[in-house]
């Protein structure tokens, strides 16, 4: 079994603080078919409370997390525009590596966004 896990968090850095109650979606992408894995919301932290994809569950291939940034901006009080600039951001990837941490992060600004490959 693969001892590899995922994990993410968010920070917002147009404040300079975790974006704590993000919901997260993650998707397993096979071929032109996205299968939901898992949802979870940031806690105060901008973590989630658990791996978002778990030892046991994880293996290698294509993934995407969405990131419900235009939802968090909206609920934090940032001006919004019609349409916001940026509302859900897909982040998609692979894993290569069955028996490594992955963490994804993403950086968020209401105007701009980035992410890597963290430890």
């Amino acid at each position: 079994m693969a001892e590899g896990y995922l994990t993410t968090h968010v920070l917002d850095t147009a404040r300079g603080l975790p974006a704590g109650g993000m919901m997260i979606t993650l998707y397993r992408i096979e071929g032109a078919n996205r299968l939901k894995l898992a949802q979870m919301q940031t806690n105060a932290d901008g973590r989630t409370d658990a791996p978002i994809l778990p030892k046991g569950q994880f293996v290698t291939g294509t993934y995407e997390l969405v990131f419900e940034a235009g939802a968090y901006l909206d609920r934090i009080g940032t001006p919004a525009e019609d349409p916001r600039f940026l509302d859900e951001i897909p982040l998609r990837f692979g894993i290569s590596d069955g028996d490594a941490h992955y963490h994804v992060p993403l950086l968020l600004s209401p105007f701009g966004y980035s992410t890597y490959r963290g430890s």
